[in-house]
């Protein structure tokens, strides 16, 4: 199988990458994308620690390389049916300068009289007796690579017969660990891209694309879409120590010893296995295998649940290769974080890539050159796909058979599969609102204190409730099942999907209630008649009716369709409270009255033309969010993470007395560090915090925490496994030495001064947690102000 397998290995004066399968493959859209890849900004060092970097657009020209030493496998059939090599039972080694390796690459595409200049150039350049063999071979893989591109037919047959071949679990862990240690945006973009493109090449002849879908989840750590039950992950460490430690003959003792030292499991993992001596060879894993047992692992529940998955544990650790770090990565998907820093925008935008070099692969052979524009184009439209169906085994199946520029055409959106919300930017004053808004007509909602709900309605009756993470809650809130089959004056095969906030309800006073009372319902096994806390549903949006996307409508017209097929049920269900005005006064006395209201404050929402079409999954300036406790402030909440804490003393002896807190990298995948907090919590606030977060202490902080390990003020006394958010109200934000959100931005990290607890935000995971690049954003519009 023609699979690229890039190792990066530091050596004296080389970088190694080694390659599964022919040149044959190779057209000018790899090149470029290759080109990319061998830019020169840094050199590509495997054991260098990985620097974090912003994230570079992916377009950017091709730069002179850095030295390499290129390995050829031959490729050839086990009798498992995996590929190990495609050309011979040889190795082939190229060793190249920097313009060496160009020549080699992109001498692909022009005529034999510019390869035999380009190898006369290696002769020239490469001195040595062994490199004048490598160069020799060199010149071999280029005359074959010309012979391939005369005979397509005899290519045809050899990738037709590895269609259906297993892809080797190695190749990917190959690939994790070259991201691992590689800091630039740009080059992991490539590495992923070229990837996923010699995939969709070996599988075209089948048409299947399964495989690719897979490897796309292992890629990012899931097993299938968020909204799809019993398919997570993150196993804690006791079950993965006993695991290894049965597996490699260590004590649990000296495993968590070596743990504690390390603070990474797969590190642990890896080395037990480098100790293990092998007497009886198992089958290599393959990627069908992995994903396989990592999804009956999470579905594995009931009696005996435990031992089933250390069997399946144990026998998946067996056949890890030493040399490929497969027990390493292995233990970390187990775990629920590959900690590679892979953005899932990243696996995106080398999805698109690899989609366009895919197409001008099938179309144009290796003779056109691919308009960066077009790369652009297809990134924004796998981003706005992914958007409205999150679901990678849709999103690449519509991409492969309709093409990625015709795949908007084919993802509208559908009852039963969540959508990522619209979420809206924060303000400090009216003001502000109104000249974001002027001349423009807007409307202003209540922003109600609840839980965000998607409702879905397919023309079946089935009814589903989605978070907006695209958890389903429907069994959590098996009353609002039942209101809402109740609000529709069609019921006729509706098909719907409304945007809504869930808020607990007082039916007797007929008012809402806190959200704090929302929090107290059951999370789990929910009795429709065993329940306290009644639920109001108010909706403020409609994105899909009678098979109709709506998302391109203006919000007059989606309102005016809501309002039209929807009935009102006091206190079940109702239409978000709004007003429709200019008016400074007018708007300030709808604020005021909002709060009076119980609610947060105000929604502002463009309300006609093309800016106030539904943007899913982005936070928008076409909706402004004015809270009435954050005027003159930050302009809005935070939601962090709880990455550590510090011991109580005093009247908090037994329980933590604060807490540090970090915001998400998006980039990177970290958690950085931005405050410590101790206000604003009640004693039973922290009883309950003790009893939920100190099962969950790690004896050292996780490799993506960024902190400063020299003040003993960002040190914690205990680290967390990072699984709490709280929301937290901040006076303003500083720069700061020992805080280190945002700190590649401004060479210091940016900080909350005077942080106050408000409540949990157990409807969020850590990648909703509020970003570095909100925290930046918020510290600049405060400077702005100032």
């Amino acid at each position: 199988m023609h699979l690229l397998r890039r190792n990066l290995i530091k050596t004296e004066k080389l970088v190694k990458l080694k390659c599964l399968g022919c040149l044959k493959n190779t057209t000018m859209a790899q090149q470029q994308t290759l080109g990319r890849f061998f830019g020169s900004s840094a050199s590509i060092q495997a054991s260098k620690p990985k620097a974090k970097a912003k994230a570079e657009k992916t377009t950017t020209s091709p730069t002179k390389s850095a030295p390499i030493k290129l390995t050829k496998r031959a490729n050839s059939l086990d009798k498992n049916g995996d590929v190990t090599s495609s050309l011979s039972a040889k190795k082939r080694k190229v060793t190249a300068s920097n313009q060496d390796y160009e020549d080699a690459n992109l001498s692909l595409n022009n005529d034999r009289s510019s390869q035999e200049n380009n190898s006369e150039e290696m002769d020239s350049e490469m001195t040595t007796e062994n490199n004048e063999k490598e160069k020799e071979e060199a010149k071999s893989l280029i005359k074959l690579s010309e012979e391939q591109q005369k005979n397509k037919t005899q290519g045809s047959e050899n990738q037709k017969s590895l269609a259906t071949a297993k892809i080797p679990y190695s190749l990917l862990t190959d690939i994790f660990e070259s991201i691992e240690h590689e800091s630039s945006r740009l080059k992991i973009t490539a590495i992923i891209s070229q990837f996923f493109l010699e995939i969709l090449q070996q599988q075209q002849q089948e048409g299947d694309v399964s495989k690719l879908v897979k490897i796309v989840y292992l890629f990012i750590n899931r097993l299938g879409p968020d909204y799809e039950p019993d398919l997570e992950l993150g196993l804690g460490e006791t079950l993965l120590i006993k695991a290894i430690s049965e597996c490699y003959g260590r004590t649990p003792t000296k495993i968590k010893q070596d743990y504690k030292e390390v603070g990474d499991l797969g590190l642990v993992a890896q080395k037990s296995r480098s100790g293990q001596p092998t007497m009886f060879k198992s089958a290599d894993l393959d990627v069908d295998t992995v994903f396989e047992n990592l999804t009956k692992i999470a579905k594995s529940t009931g009696k005996d649940s435990q031992l089933k998955k250390i069997g399946i544990i144990n026998k998946m650790l067996t056949a890890c290769q030493l040399k490929h770090n497969e027990a390493k990565f292995l233990i970390r998907s187990l775990e629920g974080k590959l900690r590679i820093g892979l953005a899932e925008k990243t696996v995106l935008v080398g999805l698109a890539q690899a989609f366009v070099n895919f197409e001008a692969w099938k179309n144009n052979g290796n003779n056109k050159r691919i308009d960066p524009a077009k790369l652009v184009e297809a990134e924004d439209t796998m981003r706005e796909a992914f958007t409205r169906i999150p679901n990678y085994q849709v999103l690449i199946e519509n991409a492969y058979k309709y093409g990625i520029f015709n795949l908007l055409d084919h993802s509208q959106l559908t009852p039963g599969i969540p959508l990522k919300p619209m979420l809206a930017k924060p303000t400090k004053s009216m003001s502000e609102v109104l000249d974001r808004f002027q001349d423009e007509k807007f409307t202003c909602e209540y922003k109600y204190d609840g839980e965000r709900a998607q409702v879905h309605l397919s023309s079946d009756g089935q009814v589903r409730i989605y978070s907006r993470n695209s958890e389903d809650m429907s069994q959590r809130y098996p009353d609002l099942i039942s209101i809402i089959k109740e609000f529709s004056k069609t019921q006729e095969h509706t098909s719907m999907i409304l945007d809504c906030e869930a808020v607990a309800w007082d039916r007797v006073q007929k008012k809402i209630l806190p959200f704090q009372v929302l929090s107290t319902r059951k999370r789990k096994d929910v009795n429709e008649k065993d329940i306290t806390v009644f639920i109001c549903l108010f909706a403020f949006d409609i994105l899909y009716y009678n098979n109709t996307s709506l998302i391109t409508k203006s919000l007059k017209e989606r309102r005016e369709i809501m309002f039209k097929h929807l009935t009102p049920i006091e206190g079940k269900f109702q239409f978000a409270t709004s007003k429709d005005s200019t008016s400074l006064e007018v708007l300030q006395q709808f604020l005021d009255q909002s709060v009076k209201d119980s609610c947060e404050g105000l929604m502002v929402k463009m309300l006609e033309g093309t800016e106030s079409y539904y943007e899913p999954s982005k936070r928008s300036r076409n909706w402004l969010k004015l809270k009435k406790d954050y005027l003159e402030g930050v302009g809005d909440s935070l939601d962090l993470v709880v990455i550590g804490a510090y011991s109580g003393r005093g009247k908090r002896t037994g329980t933590y007395g604060g807490f540090l807190l970090a915001s998400y990298n998006q980039d990177t995948g970290d958690l950085e560090t931005t405050c410590k907090i101790g206000t604003g919590f009640s004693e039973e606030d922290l009883a309950k915090l003790y009893e939920r977060l100190h099962p969950t202490e790690i004896p050292k902080a996780k490799e993506y925490f960024v902190y400063d390990k020299t003040n003993s003020n960002a040190v914690p006394d205990v680290w967390f496994e990072p699984s709490v958010l709280f929301e937290v109200l901040t006076a303003d934000l500083s720069l700061s030495p020992i805080y280190k959100a945002a700190h590649s931005e401004y060479g210091k990290g940016i900080s909350l001064r005077f942080p106050r607890f408000l409540r949990l935000r157990d409807d969020k995971d850590i990648e909703d947690a509020t970003s570095s690049t909100q925290v930046s954003e918020f510290y600049q519009r405060q400077a702005h102000l100032l």
